[in-house]
This record gives C-alpha cells, structure tokens and sequence, in this order.
C-alpha cells in the first residue's frame, strides 16, 4: 500500500517508527545490562541459542536462529571460544562440521544471560497487559515469518518444543 505524503503521520508510518523505537530501547536496555558482563547483546543472543537448543551446533545451525545478529556467526563463535564461553569439537557424521556447546563458564554466562532477560521480560510486563501482548503478536508475526529474522526466530522457537 502506497501512502501519499500529506503532512500527516499515517498510521502505518507511525507503526514503522514505533516498531524501531521499541527495538533501539530494548537493544540499548539489553546492551547496558550485559556490559557489566562483559558481554555483548550478539553475543549473549549466540549463548541463548546454545542454551535454548540444549545440544551442541554447528556454526551454520548458530547462524540459522540468529535472530538480531546479521554479521558472521564463524566470527562471533570465534569470539565466544576466545572468552572461554564455548567449545568446538568435531561432528560425530561429518568431521568437517565442527559443533558448538558452552563450556562450564559459559553455562554461567547463560544463566546471566537468563536473568537479564527475565528482568527485561518484567519490565515489558510491567508497561505491557498480557492482553496487548497477545494482541501485538499476530500482527508481528505476519510482518516478518518470510523474511530471515523471522524464519531465525521460528527455528529457535522450535529448538524449545
């Protein structure tokens, strides 16, 4: 749908800019909450993959239900296995597929990462009823299940079934 300039803000403009506001706010919250951790919100969403999967992956399969990170997931696993937060070891079927699990310190990063959330979770409940949450997702879902992030996001939903 084509909207025509006319001064006015129409409702699906302001819908984008909602929508990016309520990203950069969160992304700014999560940001500042992992800093003292050491950790980065990539990073911490990389450790949430592993956590939320409850098995080693490949890199490809990390890359896959990213949902907030677009870069390199070989970079960013390099990264975590530089802080000690993941190992690799070789696939069981192919041994050129190297799979990915937390270590024991990044079991407790996890848990870190685990608590921020909840604590970003409880502030959103506290602004948002579970009524306007429910009524907020069917539209954000339709917006993005055929684009990347939302098919990433599907893939991780399915890792928690």
């Amino acid at each position: 749908m084509y909207v025509e300039y006319d001064g006015a803000m129409h409702s699906v403009e302001e819908f984008r800019y909602l929508v990016l506001a309520a990203q950069r706010e969160g992304a700014r919250a999560l940001a500042g909450a992992l800093k003292p951790h050491g950790l980065t919100p990539s990073q911490a969403e990389a450790i949430a993959v592993l956590r939320d999967a409850g098995r080693p992956l490949a890199v490809r399969e990390i890359g896959e239900r990213l949902v907030c990170e677009g870069g390199s997931p070989s970079r960013l696993m390099a990264t975590l296995a530089e802080k000690g937060l993941v190992q690799s070891t070789p696939g069981s079927t192919d041994r050129r597929t190297t799979l990915q699990s937390l270590t024991n310190e990044g079991r407790k990063a996890a848990h870190t990462v685990s608590q921020i959330e909840q604590d970003l979770y409880s502030n959103l409940n506290a602004v948002l009823s579970d009524n306007e949450l429910e009524a907020a997702l069917p539209a954000l879902r339709s917006l993005v299940a055929q684009l990347p992030a939302g098919q990433a996001l599907r893939r991780r939903i399915e890792d928690r079934i």
